[in-house]
């Protein structure tokens, strides 16, 4: 990878006549008016909590058009907050920054959001894993015992968390949650992200990929409950090549892994400030995100 293109990545938006309401580790949330928002998809990469000094050349247009693809996908599960991702049809105080716009943002419905993270896992890997290595259980759910890392669970488990303004999510458990958000609601979302995540994991099945675990987040509009964020990337969820799975370790996979295995192997400490990528590294990680793109979709991003 030359140096002009990861000079060409996108750290940090600027846009002078239009409001920040959010900068967060990846996305950069402007206002447009009282109902909408613009959401930006930067090519910022964030490990163990911190952004890096590098950025992935095209994440943010790899994050942006899968999400794209997925809100479309489950429309008749749940509504979603997407407007459009037509640059041509944005309000024309945004339209002035089209060239940088276009391919990594979306304008959408404002949404008055749920504060607790949907998470559903499939397969025990990660924090799941560590916790059932140590309590026989995931988020107050036991399960059978003997099982291997990565192994599938016999059924997909619904573990909310809370959502950190910095720092790791807290896990807790369902009933948490409905001390939180209300036992009917936290019923209708628990059981909207088992039914998101089975038909999304039943398609991606079929195109190779294992989505391993994911997590959702929903808020409230003219529409009743509704997805918004990011939907089944490979920054909020883990994917895996089915044709290299295999229980019993950590798997190859098309998420940001590879950076924090990179990490764990230059022994960085994990306090700030974060290290640079070498090119190599940034290029073959913007090469997984591509790639996760086509498996999904079967076609290639023009980039």
């Amino acid at each position: 990878m030359s140096t002009d293109l990861l000079d060409s990545v996108l750290l940090q938006t600027d846009f002078p006549n239009l409001h920040l309401h959010a900068s967060g580790k990846v996305r950069d949330v402007y206002s447009v008016g009282e109902q909408q928002i613009l959401f930006v998809a930067t090519d910022r990469i964030s490990a163990f909590d911190y952004i890096l000094a590098t950025g992935i050349p095209h994440k943010g247009h790899v994050l942006n058009e899968i999400s794209l693809f997925w809100f479309d996908f489950l429309a008749d599960i749940v509504p979603n907050h997407l407007i459009t991702a037509d640059v041509s049809q944005y309000p024309a105080e945004v339209r002035q920054y089209a060239d940088q716009l276009r391919g990594r943002s979306m304008l959408v419905e404002r949404a008055k959001m749920f504060p607790v993270e949907c998470v559903v896992r499939g397969y025990i890997s990660g924090s799941a894993w560590k916790e059932y290595k140590a309590t026989g259980a995931v988020s107050g759910i036991q399960l059978p015992k003997g099982l291997k890392e990565s192994d599938a669970l016999p059924e997909p488990i619904f573990t909310p968390s809370t959502k950190a303004t910095s720092g790791h999510d807290e896990n807790i458990s369902f009933e948490q949650m409905c001390k939180i958000v209300g036992v009917d609601t936290a019923s209708h979302l628990r059981d909207l992200t088992l039914r998101i995540y089975q038909k999304a994991a039943a398609y991606a099945g079929r195109r190779g990929i294992i989505i391993a675990d994911t997590k959702f987040e929903f808020g409230r509009t003219a529409k009743g409950i509704t997805l918004a964020d990011e939907v089944l990337t490979p920054d909020s969820s883990r994917f895996w090549p089915a044709d290299r799975y295999a229980p019993g370790r950590p798997q190859d996979s098309y998420d940001k892994q590879y950076v924090r295995d990179y990490l764990e192997q230059i022994h960085w400490n994990k306090q700030p400030p974060a290290p640079a990528l070498p090119a190599d590294v940034a290029r073959r990680t913007s090469e997984k995100y591509l790639e996760a793109y086509f498996q999904l979709t079967g076609h290639r991003l023009d980039v």
